[in-house]
């Protein structure tokens, strides 16, 4: 069991492809050349997955079912990004985190993110039947 307050991190240099533009899929999408939102994002549920590997049994795995964050400055290529996943208990069958990311210039967003364990053979037989 992970401790109210433990904390978990992952950082990652900004790419293009981490960009608004980069992740477009239309010439006539018209996006800024900054860390897009949805890379943000992703960062911040990478730190609380890390936070929560050593409570996985075999088996098993995290996966995010919450997120609710801001976006609060943009951040250019080249820059180093980093998210911090504090953890605040668990909540029923639902783990719950304060995330916040981070730039050289300080905090770029923040919010609070939930995950759940689930078993990963289920999951993964829960999305094949999607395919039909």
């Amino acid at each position: 069991m992970l401790a109210i307050g433990a904390s978990g991190e992952a950082s990652f240099t900004v790419q293009f492809g981490d960009t608004a533009r980069g992740l477009s899929r239309s010439v006539k999408d018209d996006f800024p050349e900054v860390l897009a939102s949805s890379r943000m994002i992703a960062l911040m549920e990478l730190a609380a997955a890390r936070l929560m590997k050593p409570m996985l049994g075999p088996g098993q795995v995290s996966v995010g079912i919450g997120m609710d964050v801001r976006h609060d400055a943009a951040t250019p290529v080249g820059s180093v990004v980093r998210a911090v996943a504090l953890y605040q208990g668990k909540f029923e069958r639902v783990h719950r985190f304060d995330v916040e990311a981070f730039d050289e210039a300080g905090s770029i967003g923040e919010g609070v993110h939930t995950r759940a364990i689930v078993v990963t053979e289920r999951l993964l037989a829960s999305a094949e039947r999607r395919k039909r």
